[in-house]
């Protein structure tokens, strides 16, 4: 029996000649590409997003299973009962949500340098991968550049539109059947480039021009995420931390105990007054840092003040509210009649209609302070949405209030997922905090009655609040948010009919 023959392929750090280009590569994704050699946090994203918490829980159950099927059987198993655990049964439009604005924000983070470097100067850009497909193929494209995904394609019942679990012939594309897939894509023209992390990549690495390998390196480094092709503003899911099998160990062993301090955190301070709870988070353990000097309540028979701040989460005007020490208002658009009725401050529905919301803002600013936010939906990322120029309409006492949250655990805001749960992930959080900055309230002449249009008005409060908290401000709305994590257009009507379907 011959021995196998291995190739010797020289190291990826050898190509990095910024002075050469080349046509085309074809490069390996985990391990490759991206700092990590294992897939198992991405499978387990989509588990816990497309699937269910319960269904991670089994994925992660299952992970010693895993690593004995890779290592001790075959490349292919191992990943074969990832694909079945995480995929049997979903449908394939809740996978390919996912893959689209749960994914992408955890790879852009794992980005290899160096390998970056060598695949950003190629023409043509094909990833080889035994991943699914459309798993990675919106990171890929999007934000890599990348022309082609060649992966494991995924079987589909084709009356239900679910996956089946299981892989379509020839199977999990990995040693011979990535050279394959490769042969088949380029046809008689080889790759230029051919860069993989593993033996197993030796098939398809050796029918390129030229091989390179991508060493495991723990001191590698990722690349900025100002430097991809696109910039991560948008992205939904609930975890904050990639779900390694440690820290998806660390969450499921935290979250029933953090859901009990959930409900301490909120019905606890439910009933007390404002400038009582001020001093009960810190007992919480939830860190509250004010800034700035507020104005004082408005006395009888004045107009009340205009808070006007970006949107990080639906707790906002609540921990406005706590600031103060005193009860304001706030309006919503998408917030539950019984999230309503719960909250501790009163919260009025508007309708998008804008004559009926400009009189109910209004009569609310005649009994007293108003929050608003007028990018109209949330944003995770050091961004500030197109502010919504109405409440420059409604009065000129507006007093701009820059917020910023950290999270370590858990994200309190999602597109897809149940909104009433939003605050309750939240303070799921071991440490959570608010960022609370009162900036001074706009003078005359930068309002409209000062001869300002309500636009500039807008336009010069999201320049303000992005210049105290660092944030870029972009022209982007509600609207392009859910059309990207959501398939819809964020409209109450909209979501509702995008879920039954």
């Amino acid at each position: 029996m011959k021995p196998k023959q291995t190739r010797n392929f020289p190291p990826i750090t050898s190509c990095n000649d910024s002075t050469r280009s080349y046509g085309s590569i074809a490069a390996d994704l985990d391990g490759t590409l991206l700092i990590s050699r294992s897939s198992f946090p991405y499978f387990m994203l989509v588990a816990i997003e497309a699937g269910s918490l319960l269904r991670g829980l089994v994925l992660l159950l299952s992970f010693p299973l895993i690593v004995i099927a890779y290592l001790f059987i075959s490349e292919s198993l191992g990943i074969e009962i990832m694909i079945f655990i995480s995929f049997a049964g979903l449908k394939i439009r809740d996978i390919e949500l996912a893959a689209r604005a749960v994914l992408p924000r955890f790879y852009a983070a794992d980005v290899r340098s160096e390998s970056w470097k060598v695949f950003d100067q190629c023409e043509r850009k094909v990833v080889v991968t035994a991943n699914p497909s459309f798993m990675v193929e919106p990171f890929v494209k999007d934000y890599l550049g990348g022309d082609k995904v060649l992966g494991t394609e995924i079987e589909v019942n084709e009356k239900t539109r679910r996956a089946t679990g299981f892989v379509k012939k020839p199977g999990v594309l990995v040693g011979k059947l990535k050279r394959l897939a490769v042969l088949k894509e380029f046809g008689d023209e080889k790759p230029d480039l051919g860069i993989g992390d593993r033996e197993t990549d030796h098939d398809f690495m050796s029918v390129c021009k030229e091989g390179y390998m991508v060493h495991p390196d723990p001191s590698a480094t990722p690349v900025p995420l100002k430097n991809l092709k696109s910039p991560i503003i948008f992205h939904d899911g609930r975890l904050v931390q990639p779900p390694t099998p440690l820290n998806a160990l660390v969450t499921y062993i935290w979250l029933p105990f953090g859901f009990m301090l959930s409900l301490v955190r909120v019905y606890f301070n439910l009933p007390l007054p404002e400038r009582i709870v001020r001093y009960t988070y810190p007992l919480l353990g939830i860190k509250l840092v004010i800034r700035g000097n507020p104005p004082p309540a408005p006395s009888a028979g004045s107009p009340g003040n205009l808070y006007v701040c970006n949107h990080r989460t639906a707790l906002d005007p609540i921990v406005i509210a706590i600031a103060l020490g005193r009860k304001v208002s706030c309006v919503t658009y998408s917030v539950s009649r019984l999230s309503r009725l719960i909250s501790p401050i009163p919260a009025v529905a508007l309708t998008r209609d804008r004559a009926a919301d400009a009189a109910r803002i209004s009569s609310i600013l005649q009994k007293g302070d108003l929050v608003v936010c007028p990018e109209g939906t949330t944003c995770r990322e050091p961004f500030l949405l197109r502010f919504s120029a109405l409440f420059a309409e409604l009065s000129d006492r507006i007093v701009p209030v820059a917020i910023n949250v950290k999270q370590n655990m858990f994200n309190g805001t999602t597109v897809r997922g149940v909104k009433f749960w939003d605050p309750y992930f939240y303070f799921m959080n071991p440490r959570p905090t608010y960022e609370i900055t009162f900036l001074d309230r706009l003078p005359e002449e930068i309002t409209i009655k000062g001869g300002k249009s309500a636009i500039e008005v807008a336009n010069y409060v999201q320049r303000v609040l992005g210049g105290v908290l660092g944030f870029e401000c972009t022209g982007l709305t509600r609207k392009d948010k859910y059309l990207l994590l959501g398939g819809n257009d964020g409209k109450v009507e909209s979501m509702y009919s995008a879920k039954k379907n």
